[in-house]
Parts: structure tokens; C-alpha cells; sequence
């Protein structure tokens, strides 16, 4: 299944932008009102920085870089500060960013005292000579652009905690299959027309041998060009890789001339195929914006510059 809504620009949108927290299990009866609040709140609050940026003339890259430092921030999301641990008690944090307008990119994987792994990964893209850094190289890089370190801690939380020892309890496989706790990115339009993605997660609960998913692998997780749109991904990361989910997306929207919506859904049915799961957000330079997911919820919100703003969490929403 896939959400079909789709908004679309007016002769008077300027920008838009869309957000998610992660697509997984969540539904009405395994969350009560009050998370449900909450995280409705936090994705209010990281959609509005990244409205900000835009509003007051910003480029769309610094406006999703502001929503998921947002993101990365608030506990509630498995990126950053929250970020789910790996079997032997680990965060190992993945990050990308790529602007539209240059096709400049920038990502991260495995970074375990970075305090927002998004601004790493923006650093990477501006300041360093390579695409791709992973742990304590990437972490050199880090120290060296003056990027803010954290002590280990800083990342922990007492339920992610909680999870990982249900999930060693119960002995449910190598790693959380269930993709309860999702990732967390944004894209955006700015009003230059100019289009941007980024994304950042802690992986799955559980992993092992410092595995990395999509969401820092530029054309699987993250992808964006000015020629087609701006993706950010969240699902199952390793179905995400083989698809090449953002870059594919992005191609039939240039070059066979669909829909972002059609796009997304049809890509993620080749994803259902090989028996992955997940969502996509997607804005392209049209102002357009489109969200699907195969998954029973994905956190998400979007807005514009006409003055549509929603905040969703499950299907019916």
C-alpha cells in the first residue's frame, strides 16, 4: 500500500519541503495518544526549522539540513540523540546530504561521537576532496573541520536501551527486521528552484559488523538533482542498496517523464518484490512534493510556501 496524496505548487509556491521520521510498524492500537503528541510535536518543530530557512529566502540545502539536525536532536527519532544500539551496545550513525543544484554530496557511516552526523556529512560535501567517510577516518575529518563531538552518552536513552535487550531476549534474528524505529531525513525546494536532500539514522537495532543501510549511500538512501527532484528513503536498507531506491526514483521522473508520486510508488512495488519494505519523500523543482510507504505508518510532515502544512504518522492520517 502507498499513500497517495500528493501536493502540488501554484503559480505562488516559492518552496516546499516534506520530512519523515522513519516508516515502520507504528499503528493507532500500538501507540497511545500521548506518543502519538509527542511525536507529532517534534516533527512540527523540525519541519518549522526547516521552514525558517526557506521562508526568510534560504537555500533548500540549509533548510534540510536544519530539519534534521532538528530530528537528530530529539530522542524520539533513530538518528542522533535516540539513535538505536548495535549488538554489542554501540551507536554507529550514518549521514548524507546531497544539493541539487551541483550535485555536490556528502556522507558519513559509522561515527560514534559526532554529535549531528547531518552537519559531518554537509562538511564533507563543502570542505573535503572525497564523497564518502566512514568511522575514525571520517571522525579525523570531523575533529579537523571543528565539527561538535560528544561524548558516547550523549547519544544513549534508557528505552533504545530497553529495545536491544528485548530484542537479545527474545532472540528475533541478527537484527530488528520489523522496522520499528525507522530513520529520519527531509528534502526541500527552495525559492531559487533549487532542490536538496538529507538523511541520518542509527541503523537497525541489533547490527552487527558495522553494517551501513541506505541512508548514507548516495543514490540509494539520498539522491537530488535539479533535472528531476530531491529523495530522502527509509525502509530496509539492504532491498533500499539494491534498488538504488533515490537515484531510481529521480531517473523516471527526468527521463521517462513520471509523476513524483508515480515514481515513488512504482519503485518502492520493485522494492516490495524483492521483499523489502519502507517510504520515500520526494519534492522536486516544480515545488511538488509526494510521500509513499509500504509500511503500516511513516512519520511525516510537509508544508509550503501557499500555506499547506501537514503532520502525519499512520496511514489514515
Amino acid at each position: 500500500m502507498t499513500e497517495t496524496s500528493q501536493t502540488t505548487a501554484t503559480d505562488e509556491t516559492r518552496w516546499s519541503i516534506a520530512i519523515h521520521g522513519g516508516a515502520g510498524s507504528m499503528t493507532p492500537e500500538t501507540m497511545d495518544a500521548s506518543a502519538v503528541a509527542l511525536h507529532e510535536a517534534a516533527l512540527s518543530a523540525a519541519l518549522a526549522a526547516g521552514e525558517a530557512v526557506l521562508a526568510a529566502g534560504g537555500s533548500a540545502i540549509d533548510a534540510v539540513t536544519a530539519a534534521v539536525v532538528a530530528l537528530e536532536d530529539d530522542p524520539l527519532f533513530n538518528a542522533g540523540r535516540g539513535a538505536v544500539f548495535t549488538y554489542h551496545g554501540t551507536n554507529e550513525l550514518d549521514a548524507a546530504v546531497m544539493d541539487g543544484a551541483s550535485r555536490g554530496a556528502g556522507a558519513v557511516a559509522g561515527v560514534t561521537h559526532t554529535k549531528n552526523p547531518v552537519k559531518l556529512a554537509r562538511k564533507v560535501m563543502e570542505a573535503g576532496p572525497h564523497v564518502f567517510l566512514s568511522g575514525a577516518g571520517a571522525e579525523e575529518f570531523a575533529r579537523e573541520q571543528g565539527v561538535e563531538q560528544c561524548d558516547e552518552d550523549w547519544f544513549a536513552t534508557e528505552e533504545r536501551w530497553r529495545q536491544l535487550q528485548e530484542l537479545k531476549a527474545r532472540k528475533l534474528g541478527w537484527f530488528d527486521d520489523g522496522l520499528k524505529y525507522g530513520t529520519v531525513g527531509a528534502v526541500a525546494r527552495d525559492a531559487a528552484g533549487h532542490v536538496a536532500a538529507a538523511t541520518s539514522t542509527g541503523g537497525l537495532t541489533g547490527k552487527r559488523w558495522n553494517r551501513i543501510g541506505d541512508s548514507p549511500v548516495i543514490g540509494a538512501g539520498t539522491y537530488a538533482d535539479d533535472r528531476a527532484g530531491a529523495v530522502s528513503c527509509t525502509g530496509s536498507g539492504e532491498q533500499f542498496i539494491r534498488a538504488g531506491v533515490a537515484h531510481e526514483i529521480c531517473a523516471r521522473i527526468r527521463l521517462a517523464g513520471k509523476s513524483a508520486q508515480g515514481a515513488a510508488e512504482a519503485v518502492l512495488a520493485e522494492v516490495g518484490a524483492m521483499g523489502g519494505v519502507g517510504g520515500v519523500i520526494v519534492a522536486t523543482p516544480s515545488g511538488d512534493t509526494a510521500m509513499a510507504f509500504t509500511t503500516p505508518g511513516m512519520f511525516r510532515a510537509r508544508s509550503d510556501s501557499s500555506g499547506k502544512r501537514s503532520v502525519g504518522i499512520f496511514r489514515q492520517d
